[in-house]
């Protein structure tokens, strides 16, 4: 059954605090998954929350702090000692350790990582924080279980039981060399079926798929993808094996990076939450509202240099939001899809070819819609030369539209600017300019005014 988090439920787990009933508050919740404990969590304050947090085990807890947001999560640590913090993370895997170090202020990570108790457990911590967060070193992990190529079978099975004990999860038996350099793979089923007094270099798969621990977040993304793998090995500079990538922290990097950029989409500049303050909220969308605004009162001047077509063709001013609305839909759809090919690295073949391909596309729509148009003012009695004008003018307007809403992310890309941004307001307000412009210019043409 799916755990549900009740007002009845939370009652109960304050007044337990609140009366101080330790006991009970192991005895009752040590049980429970760490995801729900960590929803718990969230639906207390943060001084009831520490309390949880020292009160239940810490194999449990460590996990459940994860869990949580990192504002929440920050809040929670700012109430720990150095000590108990340091237990917290004696239960995590170093990739997670090191991001929780990570949040620290500067002048409690010596006290915290001083408190760890294991020290292989510490010195792997205080390595990974010297990679960079956009890395793959930022993202491996540095438990794993590897097997040197000249064991014997018998010995790898041995050594593989003493590795485990300190793996989570072991998604893949990776063989090195005496210089500790990743040489391949070992499938379980090849170790149990093999000879007792085989070597492993008789029986490990050479080909094994690797990032170098400089990769970027976003490439060790893309090949983890492309391969359905559930873990990669990373290797340093020299080819040793330093740790894994595992697809439970990819995941994640997806989600963290499909939240930014579905804020960047709808006009917010950096990463916020809804019950962030005012003042954070405000500083992530009002530049876009700014840009917006000078793209407003750029139509609105635009539109002032064709007073003449206002004062001959009103019926015109009536049709300025349907060509600006067809302008931004259009560019958003365009970059929309370019922006999703960038991610996945499937915008393949020249410029020219995305080009031809982009203006037939445009050429078809435009036309189709029209035809639409025309048949509109047909409908409802309107001059043909109005109804063609606006037909053309929406025709040209999606095709410059669809242009600038495939190539201004392909730009941004190859300048090293995230795209997602060419799926906001960036692209609306930039093809809204364009869109009224090229509509009253071509209608002076054709009009005549």
């Amino acid at each position: 059954m799916a755990f549900e988090l009740t007002k009845e439920l939370t009652d109960e787990i304050k007044d337990l605090i609140t009366s101080k009933n330790e006991s009970r508050l192991r005895n009752t919740y040590n049980d429970f998954h760490f995801a729900d404990l960590a929803e718990i969590l969230e639906a207390l304050n943060i001084d009831e929350a520490t309390y949880l947090i020292k009160v239940l085990d810490t194999e449990k807890t460590s996990e459940a702090l994860m869990e949580v947001e990192e504002d929440f999560r920050e809040d929670i640590l700012k109430k720990l000692s150095a000590k108990e913090i340091a237990e917290e993370l004696d239960e995590l895997d170093t990739d997670d350790a090191a991001d929780i170090i990570n949040e620290l202020p500067v002048d409690r990570i010596e006290n915290v990582i001083a408190e760890i108790e294991d020290e292989d457990h510490a010195e792997n911590i205080v390595d990974l924080l010297r990679y960079e967060d956009d890395t793959a070193g930022g993202l491996m992990a540095k438990e794993l279980v590897k097997v040197n190529e000249n064991w014997s079978v018998t010995q790898c099975l041995n050594e593989i039981r003493l590795q485990a004990e300190n793996v989570t999860r072991v998604h893949s038996i990776y063989v090195v060399d005496n210089s500790d350099k990743l040489k391949g793979r070992l499938s379980l089923k090849d170790l149990m079926v093999a000879p007792a007094n085989f070597n492993i270099s008789q029986v490990y798969i050479p080909k094994v798929d690797f990032v170098s621990v400089t990769t970027e977040d976003e490439e060790v993304a893309r090949i983890m993808q492309k391969y359905d793998l559930e873990a990669i090995p990373v290797i340093d500079e020299i080819g040793r094996l330093i740790g894994r990538i595992t697809i439970d922290d990819i995941v994640d990097f997806i989600k963290d990076e499909a939240e930014k950029d579905y804020q960047l989409a709808a006009g917010i500049s950096s990463d916020v939450e809804a019950d962030d303050n005012i003042f954070d909220l405000t500083k992530a969308r009002l530049p876009w509202l700014v840009l917006g605004l000078f793209g407003g009162l750029g139509s609105v001047y635009i539109m002032k240099g064709f007073e003449n077509a206002l004062e001959n063709f009103p019926i015109l001013f009536f049709f300025t939001p349907l060509i600006a609305a067809m302008a931004g839909n259009v560019g958003v759809q365009s970059s929309a899809i370019i922006v999703q090919g960038l991610a996945n690295d499937n915008v393949k073949g020249s410029l020219w070819d995305r080009l031809i391909k982009e203006v037939s596309l445009s050429l078809i729509n435009g036309i189709a819609l029209g035809l639409l148009v025309i048949l509109f003012g047909f409908i409802v009695g309107q001059e043909s030369l109005v109804s063609f004008t606006i037909a053309i003018s929406m025709l040209s307007v999606i095709i410059i539209a669809s242009l600038i809403g495939t190539f201004v992310p392909i730009i941004l890309d190859k300048k090293g600017i995230d795209p997602a941004i060419a799926t906001g307001p960036f692209i609306t307000t930039s093809n809204d300019i364009f869109g009224i412009f090229l509509f009253f210019y071509i209608s002076k043409v054709i009009l005549g005014f």
